[in-house]
C-alpha cells in the first residue's frame, strides 16, 4: 500500500497544499475573516433611528418637536430645496409637508420610506388626539438561528467547499498539464483514475481543518448553534467537498491554460454564488426559476447545512438534498474520467 499510485498521489497533493502558505490563507483564515466582518456589519442590534425632513414653513417647528419625541424618529426643518436633495441623496426617508393641506412626500419603492410613512402618521395622528380602540402588548423575541450571521455561516461553508474543491484542483491539474508533468506521469505504473482520485482524496484531508475552524470560530465569536449530529454534518460536507472536487476534474479535464480553466471555473460557479442562497435566501427568485435553483448542488449543499446546524434535523430529512449533492459528483467525476487527457 506504501508504494500504490492512489496513496503516492494523495500524499503529493497534501505537500503541494502544504507549500503553499496562500492556499492556506484561502481556504481557512479568508472565511473566517469575511463571516467575521459581515458578522459585524449585520450583527443583531435595536431598530435604527428614521430621520425625517419637515419642509420649513407655518407648523413646521411644532412638526419636528412632536416627530422628535416619538420613539425612532429624528426629524430636522430643512427648506424646501434641501429637502428635496436630502430625500434623493437617501440622507432622509420621508419628508413631511406642514401647513392647511399636510402632505407626505417619499419614495413608495424604497422599504424603509415606507416604514417611515406609517410611523410619521401614527406619531402625528396620536399627537392630534387619536387612540387606539384596542391595545396590543409587544412580545418580542430573540433567538439563536433566527439572525443575518446564523444563515451566513453554513452558506460561507458551502461556498468554501466549492472554491476549494475547484480552484484547489482544477489549477493544479491546468498548471501541471501546462507545465508538461502530467505527460511525464503517463509512463508510470498508474492508471488515469487513480491520479484523479488521488486529487479528491488529498482535498478531503484538509476537510477537517477548513470546516472546523470556520464552524468553532462561529459558535465562539457570534454564538451561532449547531443543533444537529456531527456524524450526519460531517457526512454531508464530505459529500459535498467531494462533488465540487468532481466538478473541479471536470472542467480541469481537457484546459491548457490557467487562464482557460479560470474561465470555465467562472462559467460554473458563478450562478451557483448568486442563486444558490450563500448570502441571501434563494427564495428570493421567481418561482419559474425555483426548479433550476434547487437543483443546483450548491443550492442543495447549503439548504441540508442549514437544516442540520439551525434546526438540528436528522439525516434522512436532508436526505434529497445529499442525494442532488452526490448525483452531481457521481457524474462530474465519471464525465472528467472519460475526457481527461494528459496533454
Amino acid at each position: 500500500m506504501r508504494y500504490h499510485p492512489l496513496w503516492q498521489l494523495t500524499l503529493g497533493k497534501l505537500r503541494e497544499f502544504v507549500r503553499e502558505p496562500e492556499a492556506i490563507f484561502w481556504v481557512i483564515v479568508f472565511p473566517i475573516l469575511l463571516a467575521l466582518v459581515l458578522g459585524i456589519a449585520f450583527r443583531s442590534r435595536g431598530p435604527d433611528t428614521i430621520a425625517i425632513g419637515v419642509e420649513s414653513g407655518e407648523g413646521a417647528a411644532s412638526v419636528a418637536r412632536t416627530l422628535d419625541g416619538a420613539p425612532g424618529l429624528r426629524a430636522e426643518v430643512l427648506e424646501e430645496a434641501d429637502a428635496r436633495e436630502a430625500l434623493r441623496d437617501g440622507k432622509v426617508a420621508l419628508v413631511v409637508v406642514p401647513g392647511p393641506e399636510p402632505a407626505f412626500r417619499y419614495d413608495p419603492t424604497r422599504s424603509e420610506s415606507r416604514t417611515a410613512r406609517l410611523a410619521v402618521d401614527d406619531a402625528l395622528q396620536r399627537a392630534a388626539g387619536r387612540t387606539d380602540p384596542v391595545k396590543f402588548r409587544d412580545e418580542t423575541v430573540s433567538e439563536r438561528g433566527s439572525r443575518y450571521i446564523d444563515f451566513l455561516v453554513p452558506g460561507l461553508l458551502g461556498m468554501n467547499l466549492m472554491g476549494t474543491g475547484m480552484w484547489g484542483i482544477g489549477f493544479a491539474i491546468v498548471s501541471a498539464r501546462s507545465k508538461n508533468l502530467l505527460k511525464r506521469l503517463i509512463a508510470t505504473p498508474m492508471r488515469r483514475s487513480h491520479y484523479l482520485l488521488g486529487q479528491m482524496f488529498g482535498r478531503m484531508v484538509f476537510l477537517v481543518f477548513e470546516v472546523g475552524a470556520l464552524v468553532g470560530f462561529a459558535r465562539w465569536a457570534f454564538d451561532v448553534p449547531f443543533r444537529g449530529s456531527i456524524a450526519a454534518f460531517a457526512a454531508v460536507t464530505a459529500t459535498g467537498a467531494l462533488a465540487f472536487a468532481g466538478l473541479g476534474l471536470l472542467t480541469a479535464s481537457r484546459a491548457r491554460t490557467t487562464e482557460g480553466v479560470s474561465g470555465l471555473m467562472n462559467v460554473v460557479m458563478l450562478p451557483m454564488w448568486m442563486c444558490s442562497g450563500v448570502f441571501f435566501s434563494s427564495s428570493r427568485f421567481p418561482d419559474f426559476a425555483q426548479p433550476a435553483i434547487r437543483a443546483l448542488p450548491l443550492t442543495a449543499l447549503n439548504d441540508a447545512l442549514r437544516a442540520l446546524m439551525l434546526d438540528g434535523a436528522p439525516l434522512a430529512r436532508v436526505a434529497g438534498e445529499v442525494a442532488i449533492v452526490a448525483a452531481w459528483g457521481v457524474a462530474a467525476f465519471a464525465a472528467a474520467l472519460y475526457l481527461f487527457r494528459w496533454k
